[in-house]
């Protein structure tokens, strides 16, 4: 049966959004975008609110059963890493309050899933999305491309290997058993 989730990539002056419907043959991308707080002015509070109102309004139009959350990494700067946890955590409650089942992803492991790379760029990670699922992306922000990720990794942890398809342990087992995958 298929599965739509919700991918989101918190932040306090850009959210980024994915919904996408998958199944064990295909991911259906619904809606991939952004929502911005510059008209909503510095007060943190006021964007916060804004950030689970947005969310909510996600939530009831699309009506997903999962949600796929960037988690928040320490940077050089305390203070935004702290105001990304609350944007997040905001995002999560208002996904709670609607029974959404939610789980969170290190951005290196979202990365990994999509690229092979925990420490791919963004750009990277948005050319590996369009090749994954045969489209372009012409948005403006790789906050959108980045909740797309999240999804997707969800799905590909959820899912697993297709059945018939090898599981393998890293890059160096999959190219003992493909070799001709060796570009030189």
């Amino acid at each position: 049966m298929p599965t739509r989730i919700l991918g989101i990539d918190p932040g306090t002056n850009v959210l980024g959004f994915s919904i996408i419907i998958a199944d064990k043959n295909s991911i259906e991308v619904v809606e991939i975008g952004v929502v911005t707080f510059a008209h909503v002015g510095d007060d943190h509070t006021v964007k916060l609110r804004y950030i689970f109102e947005q969310v909510q309004d996600l939530i009831r139009q699309h009506q997903p059963t999962e949600m796929a959350i960037e988690a928040p990494f320490y940077g050089k700067n305390v203070q935004s890493m702290l105001k990304l946890g609350r944007a997040q955590g905001v995002a999560i409650a208002a996904g709670m309050v609607n029974g959404v089942a939610i789980t969170e992803y290190m951005p290196k492991k979202i990365k990994r899933a999509i690229t092979g790379n925990g420490n791919a760029s963004k750009e990277q990670v948005a050319g590996m999305l369009e090749n994954i699922l045969k489209r372009k992306f012409q948005e403006k922000y790789f906050d959108a491309t980045d909740a797309l990720a999240a999804a997707v990794c969800h799905w590909f942890q959820a899912s697993g290997p297709a059945k018939g398809q090898k599981s393998y342990s890293g890059w160096g087992a999959f190219l003992k058993d493909n070799p001709d995958k060796l570009r030189k």
